[in-house]
């Protein structure tokens, strides 16, 4: 292929935007949009110069190479399902689906379609996880003894924030988790090599009502909305036991004031540990028995897997918008041929599902459920000869 890849986004929102800039920076082409709401995906299509797509016939019907599916959880198998039959590449933002079943049926039909079909877990994209990641793989922390952390976010503290996911016939029946603990645990499983095996959960729901209008993300709605009954989570806490028998914890809120989106890890093993912070996302923090140091992003000595993701010198930030270009740069090397090393796939947006999946049945039962196997491996590790 040696056009630039060509990308069609269906949504129209945040995220939405955030692929656009991705595809640009990767050196593909926008070429449309297709959004519920005519107005806004005019608008958006006008901002990037590019087409606005009337109905998905019509998108798939377009000279495009690969289709991001950036829309509410409860349409992502659906419209999934759609571009994959119509022999499209696809980027299905996450949750992969919003039950097991859904996210087991796009990865069948990814596997005997032979397309690209991946999720954007794209935190693993920070070069300083890469790192992290290079050392475990290495032994340098040795086995591990405990792994814990947090995600918190702050934008669902007012009662006058309300958004589609807080419904669960739109959103699913898990909120907090399923949107960011689910970035916690594939973060922590690919650092670490750990999987998570068992899950014991309690969830809390912070705000009782809620707007029913549809707000943007990190918005409020608009004043005298009509309220519903909440019957998804605000913060969530889970604990865990690995394949190994590794305990681990992760404490997930989006009503955490201050905290705008800090998804934070520490994986404390017998001759060292690791700290992540994604707010501070240059550097991480090594612990070890004579005391701890502070590494830096760009900074010698570099594992090949961090100085491949590290573009800028050391001190010029990296964040977010470039893991989202890295995850979409390695998509379209997929795409033409190459196996990008950690790409996130299809088969690890079901093995995510199936963590939330046992997280929100423990919640309910107040009892341990086992995690149940993915059909493949979804962690993929370097080949060690």
């Amino acid at each position: 292929m040696t056009r630039g890849i060509r990308s069609a986004i269906i949504g129209s929102g945040m995220i939405a935007t955030v692929h656009a800039r991705a595809v640009r920076a990767a050196g593909g082409e926008v070429v449309g949009f297709l959004g519920s709401r005519p107005g806004r995906a005019a608008a958006i299509a006008d901002a990037w110069d590019a087409v606005e797509f009337r109905d998905l016939d019509a998108l798939l019907r377009a000279d495009v190479d690969v289709v991001h599916v950036c829309t509410p959880n409860g349409t992502h198998v659906a419209y999934s399902e759609a571009v994959l039959r119509a022999g499209r590449h696809v980027i299905c933002e996450k949750p992969l689906a919003t039950s097991v079943e859904g996210a087991v049926r796009l990865v069948d039909l990814a596997a005997s379609s032979g397309l690209v079909a991946t999720v954007p877990f794209v935190y693993r994209y920070h070069p300083v996880v890469r790192e992290l990641r290079a050392r475990r793989l290495s032994g340098s922390f040795g086995r591990w003894n405990a792994l814990h952390g947090s995600y918190t976010q702050d934008w669902m503290l007012s009662p006058d924030a309300g958004n589609w996911r807080v419904d669960d016939t739109t959103g699913g029946v898990s909120r907090a988790f399923a949107d960011i603990g689910s970035h916690w645990c594939d973060l922590v499983e690919f650092v670490s090599g750990e999987r998570l095996a068992s899950a014991s959960a309690v969830f809390s729901i912070a705000v009782p009502e809620r707007p029913v209008a549809s707000a943007a993300s990190f918005s409020l709605a608009d004043a005298g909305a009509r309220t519903a009954r909440v019957t998804t989570e605000d913060v969530a806490i889970a604990t865990f036991v690995t394949d190994a028998g590794v305990p681990a914890n992760v404490v997930v809120s989006q009503v955490a004031a201050g905290r705008r989106n800090r998804l934070w890890f520490e994986l404390d093993g017998a001759e060292g540990s690791a700290v992540f912070d994604q707010e501070q996302p240059e550097t991480a923090w090594l612990g070890a028995a004579d005391g701890a140091r502070i590494i830096a992003r760009g900074t010698a000595p570099m594992s090949p897997d961090q100085n491949r993701l590290a573009y800028l010198p050391a001190g010029h930030a990296q964040g977010y918008q470039d893991c989202f270009t890295a995850f979409v740069a390695d998509t379209f090397a997929a795409i033409r041929g190459d196996n990008p090393e950690g790409l996130p796939d299809f088969a690890d947006g079901l093995r995510s599902a199936r963590i939330v999946d046992a997280v929100a049945r423990s919640a309910a039962s107040r009892s341990w459920i086992d995690i149940a196997d993915a059909e493949v491996r979804s962690i993929r590790e370097p080949l060690r000869l």
